[in-house]
């Protein structure tokens, strides 16, 4: 079988874009030495084929590959990495010293077979490790290479953010071979990494990394020909089963306008594998993600246990890009008809069931920054708006979510599912296309938490608004509203749906959105 570029194939493996609710965690407890977790299995034929909802239009729902094909997938090496610097933070000779290091493999089995493993012996040494598997890169020098991040251009062509320390925090440099650099990237935090108004960082939150922009510059400059271009899009993107094919327009798009369109999708939101250009999804928080039922805006993945995390995490780099949608294959970049062997070189390894538990722990142990938001005269009387308006109907507290799932306007909940799934009978009209119309669309969005929404946003499942006084600016109902947040491929356009607390006085609302920001 010939290989494809690999700068191709890199492209579609994107992202790792409820707990204290479920049982015990497999296995977590209170540090202590010689700490054996019980580590399920992540890959189990019929776990897996129960693991996602149907898909709107059941029958593009993925055929996940077997358990016996996924474990003969190479477990990828995890190497050391270090950190980026902007061009004019860069200490001196940093590069240069970079390039003396002899490689070095934290986790993961070296040439010559030997296993290399960080600190096992407690909980907190499994947490840290997990932290090593979420900053550990999928792919090297793929949509970005080392030398662009050391250009000024590329930072003031992407808009990219920067720590107080002028550090790029999204990507790492990582040393496989003595003497050549290469930029690790598609790790969990290139999506899960905000650069906070301070310069601070916040892992697991909802990141800030300017991905599609980056996607659009890499383009370009010449780093994929057109023809890459689109067939990078499809695999990203294409649900073939659906008549009339949402994604048809990409085929009218000259390549600038594809350009333009990456060009729109603001930080905090991603036009994901399995979503849409045209309806992106806002990235997850995953601080808190423990207590969610479902993981997904359209809560494509039920959430009962760690084990679920875990194939979550195996899924989103890249074991759902294996399946088979209607007989479609996104691994199988340009021709996308079959599925390779385990070892090549387009599946791009897997975690261990090792990595994949520590990783989830680490997960379920992030924390929220310090609120400075104080539960003053103001948000005392937001949570009696809160109250009196019947909010905690859907966003309940303590979790300030219901854990339901809602159907979108032109759903019909199949009686079935009704008995199987937690859906709220009700639809608050909110856009329809990414839960209709994508490979994520399962009919339903999930509703969210509102714990942590005041260091969040853009807000909406694609980021629509920039804030929450734009969210209940009821102006975003209008059609000649201008989206604050991701604006599509139209200037003008109304933000549709939950419509509670749009007819609130000036006073309440500020009163409401002061509370709100306590949480």
């Amino acid at each position: 079988m010939r290989l494809i570029n690999p700068k191709l194939y890199a492209i579609p493996f994107l992202l790792l874009t409820g707990y204290s609710i479920f049982a015990d965690g497999g296995g977590a407890q209170k540090s202590n030495d010689n700490w054996k977790p019980d580590i399920p299995k992540t890959w189990v034929d019929a776990e897996i084929a129960e693991l996602e909802l149907p898909l709107a239009d059941p029958i593009g729902s993925p055929k996940h590959v077997s358990a016996e094909y996924y474990y003969r997938i190479p477990v990828r090496p995890i190497y050391k990495s270090y950190p980026v610097y902007a061009p004019r933070h860069q200490p001196p000779g940093y590069i240069d010293r970079l390039k003396r290091q002899e490689p070095e493999i934290v986790w993961g089995k070296d040439k010559n077979d030997i296993e290399h493993a960080p600190p096992l012996m407690t909980e907190a040494d499994w947490i840290r490790a997990g932290e090593i598997v979420f900053d550990a890169a999928t792919i090297y020098d793929g949509v970005t290479t080392a030398a662009e991040v050391r250009e000024p251009d590329w930072y003031s062509k992407t808009g990219v953010l920067l720590t107080r320390d002028g550090v790029m925090p999204f990507y790492r440099y990582v040393i496989r071979e003595k003497g050549k650099l290469e930029l690790g990237g598609l790790a969990c935090m290139s999506c899960h990494t905000r650069v906070m108004p301070d310069g601070a960082t916040l892992k697991g939150a909802q990141g800030n990394f300017a991905f599609d922009r980056v996607r659009a510059y890499a383009s370009r400059t010449g780093r994929f020909t057109p023809a890459e271009v689109r067939a990078i899009e499809r695999g990203l993107f294409a649900a073939s089963w659906l008549r009339p094919d949402p994604n048809a327009r990409l085929d009218q798009m000259s390549v600038d306008q594809i350009y333009t369109a990456q060009d729109e999708i603001p930080p905090g939101v991603l036009a994901r594998r399995r979503s849409s250009l045209f309806f992106p999804t806002q990235i997850p928080d995953l601080i808190g993600v423990k207590d969610r039922r479902h993981l997904d805006r359209t809560g494509l993945q039920r959430h009962r246990s760690i084990v679920d995390m875990m194939r979550y995490a195996a899924l989103n780099q890249g074991a759902d890009d294996l399946a088979s949608y209607d007989g479609f294959f996104p691994v199988d970049s340009p021709q996308f008809r079959t599925l390779p062997e385990p070892n090549d070189l387009r599946v791009g390894g897997r975690y261990s069931d090792e990595q994949l538990y520590a990783l989830a722990l680490y997960v379920y142990s992030l924390r929220p920054p310090p609120n400075p938001n104080k539960f003053d005269a103001l948000a005392q009387r937001g949570q009696k708006v809160f109250d009196q308006q019947g909010c905690a109907m859907c966003h309940t507290p303590p979790l300030y979510t219901n854990n339901k799932l809602t159907p979108v306007d032109g759903f019909i909940v199949p009686e079935d599912y009704k008995r199987k799934y937690d859906i709220l009978p009700m639809s608050v009209g909110t856009d329809p296309n990414l839960a209709l119309k994508t490979r994520r669309g399962t009919g339903y969005y999930k509703v969210p938490s509102l714990i942590g929404v005041w260091y969040r946003g853009p807000f909406e499942h694609s980021g629509s608004v920039a804030t929450l006084e734009d969210w209940f600016d009821a102006k975003r109902l209008d059609d000649d509203y201008e989206p604050t947040g991701f604006k599509g491929y139209v200037k003008t356009r109304a933000v549709e749906g939950h419509e509670f607390g749009l007819r609130l006085s000036p006073e309440d609302k500020r009163a409401l959105i002061a509370f709100l920001k306590t949480l």
